[in-house]
């Protein structure tokens, strides 16, 4: 976890501090979005088993997902947000992030046990969700009105996609060659620095009224309202012990990191989603320890 908070800081520091070359900002996006992300896919996607008993941790997260579309439509008509905004938030309040702040979280309050089912819900819950749904909110709220061939091509060309199919398939024929997957994971491993080195770049801690309220809206579903809801309809339906909190746990993390470069690549609003993913990071840190005695 210190990672995160190192990185985290370094970026605004820089930021403050240094003069970074123009356009250094976008090259490190660019980087996570088309390299660094397809290689973490590429790298776990195969080693997924599917278990039938397993399935509500991935329907967890995509209810989370589908919770945060109705939430922030709503949110945004009610208050007059811009398509930009509307986008934003959908992003950071149904991306959680599962795997960077969720799998070293789980582990130290949940042990091995605890990582394996949190694996399951980011890889076929978040990781498939910022590929397939991700990255279709992030067209339909651009700015412009993509035509549906248009949202299509973006989606079956956006990398991480491409990554997956890959991974499924390699994960059918038994996995990849051992020196293949080191190097997807070495790749793989410059995500989390890297975006977090960005997102803190970008970070500005003055936020206008309209701002806050999106981000509160932001973080209210992500970090309170989804974590609670997932609970209760696990509760209603008999599910409970490890499998029940690790899906609310997954379902309280931050805004995935990578949502905020999603945001920053389609033009969305990049204010309002890398504040939500650093205040998120920071509440993660609390909650999460606060709410696992309670499961």
């Amino acid at each position: 976890m210190l990672l995160l908070f190192a990185c985290f800081g370094l970026g605004m520091v820089v930021a403050r501090v240094a003069r970074p070359p123009e356009g250094f900002v976008r090259s490190l996006n660019w980087w996570v979005l088309y390299i660094a992300l397809p290689a973490i896919v590429l790298e776990l996607i195969p080693r997924v088993r599917f278990d039938p008993q397993l399935w509500f941790l991935p329907v967890a997260m995509w209810f989370v997902f589908a919770g945060a579309w109705v939430v922030a439509e709503m949110a945004g008509r009610w208050l007059g947000w811009s398509r930009e905004r509307i986008g934003a938030v959908i992003l950071a309040a149904g991306l959680g992030n599962t795997a960077f702040a969720g799998y070293p979280l789980i582990e130290m309050l949940r042990g091995k046990d605890g990582l394996a089912l949190a694996v399951v819900a980011d890889q076929l819950g978040g990781a498939i969700a910022l590929a397939t749904g991700g990255v279709l909110v992030a067209s339909l709220y651009s700015g412009g009105r993509p035509q549906p061939r248009e949202i299509l091509r973006r989606l079956f060309l956006f990398p991480a996609f491409i990554a997956l199919i890959f991974g499924v398939a390699a994960g059918l024929m038994g996995g990849w060659p051992s020196a293949l997957e080191k190097v997807f994971a070495r790749i793989g491993a410059t995500l989390t620095p890297l975006a977090l080195f960005s997102i803190g770049m970008q970070l500005r801690l003055r936020l206008a009224r309209a701002q806050l309220g999106a981000v509160a809206v932001s973080l209210g579903w992500k970090m309170a309202l989804a974590p609670a809801l997932v609970f209760l309809a696990g509760a209603a339906i008999g599910m409970d012990g490890p499998i029940l909190a690790v899906a609310v746990l997954q379902a309280a993390m931050a805004p995935m990191v990578t949502t905020a470069i999603l945001a920053d690549q389609y033009g969305l609003d990049t204010e309002v989603a890398n504040m939500s993913l650093g205040i998120g990071i920071v509440l993660s840190l609390i909650l999460v320890p606060l709410i696992n005695p309670l499961l």
